[in-house]
């Protein structure tokens, strides 16, 4: 069945708006200009709720049932943060942008590129995203302490989950001396070849 695409009856894009107010105790424009920064932040969240659900769509292979279950607790959390920091947008005065054309637009990472895939190939490209993500998420916690300690604390307490979230991933991709498997990788796609690879020797 064929559908019909809708557009937008004035023609605008959908903008981020600012609010003249904003929290109280902080000067308007440099609190904007950090809820502003979020944004990113947002789109990024959303992004790795998306990917750790396709991952645990496609992960296939005999370790399929440990990581697919291990998953989902992880999408649930990421989802509560993507909520978290759209409110914290929010209520400091910037309207938060949930649409998927924007955060397209503005992502300044690749795709993820595995699809059908065994566990060890899915963590190896995982643990690149977690690293992105957390690296991103540390550079903005640095900004956020100069100006507003209550964002600072909800960037922190995010990291330590995303951290956690990441160390269970990389528990598989790790042998029993301490070796992470995914070390040296360059790329999503480099990462997921040295978790199977690594994944073989084990076995």
């Amino acid at each position: 069945m064929a559908t019909t695409k809708r557009k937008n009856p004035s023609g605008k894009r959908n903008r981020t708006a600012t609010s003249a107010f904003t929290v109280p105790g902080l000067e308007a424009a440099s609190a904007h200009e950090l809820a502003e920064k979020l944004q990113l932040r947002l789109h990024a969240l959303n992004d790795l709720q998306l990917t750790l659900k396709h991952a645990h769509w496609n992960v296939v292979g005999p370790k399929f049932i440990g990581v697919h279950t291990m998953l989902d607790p992880q999408v649930e959390g990421v989802r509560a943060m993507v909520d978290e920091l759209a409110e914290r947008m929010a209520t400091m005065g910037v309207s938060p942008n949930g649409c998927p054309g924007d955060l397209v637009a503005r992502r300044t990472w690749d795709d993820y590129p595995i699809g059908l895939a065994q566990a060890a190939e899915h963590l190896g490209a995982l643990d690149i995203v977690y690293s992105g993500v957390i690296e991103d998420h540390r550079t903005l916690i640095e900004e956020a302490g100069d100006v507003d300690p209550v964002t600072e604390d909800m960037l922190i307490g995010q990291v330590a989950e995303l951290e956690k979230y990441q160390w269970f991933v990389r528990a598989h991709l790790m042998d029993d001396e301490g070796n992470l498997a995914t070390q040296e990788a360059q790329s999503a796609e480099d990462a997921a070849a040295r978790g199977l690879a690594a994944d073989a020797k084990i076995d």
